[in-house]
């Protein structure tokens, strides 16, 4: 985990400076240490996290003739070396450098031979050079094409340390992020500025992206989803198996799918296929452990981890010291026990909600109001010191179909079904969304439908951005092994009836871990994940809708007497309107963190 930055084409005479300039900007990603290098026609650096090969792995990495700057891991390097031949030209022990020997074989094709979580810049031997973002969008990469070329970088604040952009406000992505807590697609919150796209592979030509395809996270859906409903949903799982053996086998297949297509069969599957990602994503030169909630998926991974590990696995779990919240520390400490874990337990308070809110608007300079962001900053800055890579249950809902919203979409509308869209939205933004949340062919059960359309938006823009922005500012690696391509081809093509199954969603995954895990308690009732955010806006309220107004991002999109009239009178919006304040204050008019809340909230 890392941070990179770098401009291709252009001025190689300012090149340099603005690389320097971009990835200073991006030290906490990286704060073992930088290296830039310029070459004729491009400028590439690196802020280094040291996870694989701590003193092999540095980058700029060279092999092949060709060059790799990276952020995130590919996981199956020990695999690419081995299945390739590649023992005896390889230098480092680096999770990178497969890559670049496969390149200089294959050329393109080489990017999909890749699993893990990464956004990536190569330059080959061959002359060409390209951009790559793995196909769920885990880690990120923006792209910013102008005249003297195309920037790239992990975060935004890297464009704006350069001054290769203005901090103009993209308003109808800020109206999404009112709306939905995120911005949707390619659009990101500043004019200009835009995400490479989940699974993008672009090639770069004299500073212009010239070609480019997507790598999709569930490549087989549209047969699959056809071939499921032909099988039905009736609970027969006899031609389940039939659908595993033509599926285009990865870099690193799983293990054989069982023969037969009884319940204990399709368990032992995804056991073996889960202990597989797990195993993989441990992979570390340094220490790791995990966060630890009370939902199952959490409570899977800790499962794992603890049967792969001889020594008491590290978990933390945040709880809130509120009346009425949520607090799923209790359930955690009963897996934590049950499994032997070194359990950590963290607090959030009132005064943790005041202190982390302008660190977390910082941190998150592609915004997402998704208050989930709290607890995930306040674990990381728990967590270190003690791990460096933090593995997490986030992918577990959207694969195995654990959202409430999934079921109401399969029921009937006389009893209380809708569709799994979101709720209040601005006619305009709720098309955006249909549009992005479309999948791209056709077939999908209702069911996979709701499935994908979180998989193309609130995943990558929200879920995803929330946990790279919330370690990386701790200098944090976070790992989701349920987002592996492995677990993607078990879990997409499973008929509906082993996904969602007398109300309870997540169905075989439950089953899995009443068998491996009982104190996981998986059928109990979901307590649900909430934060209190609203008390503790509300004795404030007053003095904020005084003040929110003023911020002139509020006031250009919502004016500043509705700004008031939402703080006064609706919990619901609070939330995301003093983000958002907060958020442009920093970003926006680049304001200090403590004094971008104070300007909106007074003295706290």
């Amino acid at each position: 985990m890392c941070g990179i930055a770098g401009l291709l084409g252009g001025d190689p005479r300012a090149a340099g400076p603005a690389a320097s300039a971009m990835i200073g900007a991006l030290q906490h990603r990286g704060p073992d240490g930088i290296r830039i290098e310029e070459q004729a026609a491009a400028a590439l650096a690196h802020a280094r996290l040291s996870i694989i090969d701590l003193e092999g792995g540095w980058q700029p990495l060279h092999a092949a003739g060709a060059t790799v700057i990276g952020n995130g891991e590919i996981y199956n390097y020990v695999e690419l070396a081995r299945d390739h031949d590649l023992g005896e030209v390889l230098a480092t022990g680096s999770d990178f450098e497969p890559l670049l020997h496969l390149y200089a074989r294959e050329g393109e094709a080489a990017f999909d031979r890749l699993r893990g979580m990464y956004a990536l810049c190569l330059v080959g031997a061959d002359g060409r050079t390209w951009l790559a973002r793995d196909p769920f969008g885990i880690k990120p990469l923006y792209v910013m094409e102008h005249a003297g070329g195309l920037a790239f970088a992990s975060e935004p604040r890297a464009f704006f340390a350069a001054r290769a952009m203005q901090r103009s406000l993209d308003e109808g992505a800020a109206r999404e992020l009112l709306d939905l807590n995120y911005v949707l697609g390619q659009r990101t919150a500043f004019q200009g500025l835009r995400r490479l796209a989940p699974g993008e592979v672009a090639e770069v030509r004299d500073g212009r992206i010239v070609s480019g395809r997507r790598r999709p996270s569930l490549p087989f859906m549209g047969r699959v989803a056809s071939e499921a409903r032909r099988v039905g949903n009736s609970g027969s799982s006899s031609n389940l198996d039939a659908l595993a053996p033509d599926f285009p086998a990865p870099a690193a297949s799983p293990p054989a799918p069982p023969q037969k297509g009884r319940d204990g069969d399709l368990l032992a599957h995804l056991d073996a296929v889960l202990e597989d990602s797990v195993r993989v994503h441990q992979r570390s030169d340094v220490p790791y452990g995990l966060f630890l909630s009370g939902g199952i998926d959490s409570a899977a991974i800790a499962t794992l981890m603890a049967r792969l590990n001889s020594r008491p696995v590290t978990a933390f779990t945040c709880g809130f010291e509120a009346a009425g919240a949520a607090d799923e520390r209790t359930q955690a400490e009963r897996v934590a026990r049950a499994l032997d874990l070194d359990w950590r337990e963290t607090r959030f308070e009132e005064a943790d909600f005041w202190r982390i809110l302008p660190q977390v608007a910082w941190a998150l300079d592609d915004p997402t109001a998704d208050y989930a962001t709290l607890p995930t900053y306040k674990l990381a800055e728990a967590a270190k010191g003690t791990l460096t890579v933090v593995l997490t249950g986030e992918g577990g809902d959207e694969l195995f179909a654990g959202y409430g919203r999934y079921r109401r979409a399969l029921r009937p509308a006389w009893l209380g079904g809708r569709p799994a869209e979101p709720r209040g939205a601005r006619a305009e933004v709720l098309t955006a969304w249909r549009a992005a949340a479309r999948p791209p062919l056709p077939g999908l059960t209702p069911l996979q439908q709701a499935q994908w359309a979180d998989i193309a938006t609130w995943l990558p823009n929200d879920l995803l951005l929330k946990l790279d922005r919330c370690l990386m500012a701790h200098g944090l690696e976070g790992r989701t092994p349920f987002l592996d391509p492995q677990v993607a081809a078990f879990a997409w093509p499973l008929p509906d009836w082993f996904k969602v199954r007398g109300g309870y969603g997540k169905w075989i995954l439950r089953k899995w871990l009443e068998r491996a895990c009982p104190a996981a308690a998986p059928w109990a009732k979901k307590q649900g994940f909430t934060v209190p955010v609203d008390a503790w806006i509300a004795p404030r309220a007053e003095d904020i809708a005084g003040r929110i107004g003023q911020v002139e991002a509020v006031r250009r999109l919502v004016g500043e007497d509705e700004a008031a009239a939402r703080m006064r009178t609706s919990g619901a919006q609070r939330w995301p309107l003093l983000f958002f304040a907060v958020w442009a204050l920093i970003h926006l008019e680049e304001a200090a963190p403590a004094d971008a809340l104070s300007a909106i909230v007074g003295q706290i």
